[in-house]
């Protein structure tokens, strides 16, 4: 059973920057498809960023050239690296995991595994 538990969140000013943590336990990083994912008025979960065992990513074109996704082997860590956050950035946001065993569509189905999600605001 692969757990994750997102830390990171909070409250930032428009422009800012935030990190997000995603610590993973109940398998090795490198057999999982991570993604992070958020949600927003809307209520529906969007994936913002992705990251396969092979080193292949997928980024959202809303936040391209602002976020990056990475992940520490050695710590068994999936992050976020946030800059430039706007206002339209407010969301939860949710750590995922997928066995990439299930191929090159591990970072487009939805995944099976998710973390609690950690809000994130920034004001104007």
């Amino acid at each position: 059973l692969v757990e994750l538990v997102e830390s990171g969140g909070g409250s930032v000013q428009d422009g800012g920057s935030l990190t997000l943590s995603c610590a993973v336990s109940g398998a090795t990083v490198n057999t999982l498809c991570l993604s992070w994912f958020r949600s927003g008025v809307e209520a529906r979960r969007d994936r913002v960023a992705g990251l396969a065992p092979n080193g292949r990513t997928t980024t959202h074109d809303s936040v391209k050239g602002r976020f990056t996704i990475s992940v520490d082997s050695a710590k068994s860590t999936l992050y976020l690296q946030m800059n430039a956050l706007t206002p339209e950035d407010t969301a939860v946001y949710y750590c995922a995991a997928e066995p990439s065993s299930v191929g090159p569509a591990c970072l487009t189905i939805p995944p099976n595994s998710w973390g609690q999600g950690v809000q994130v605001t920034v004001s104007s």
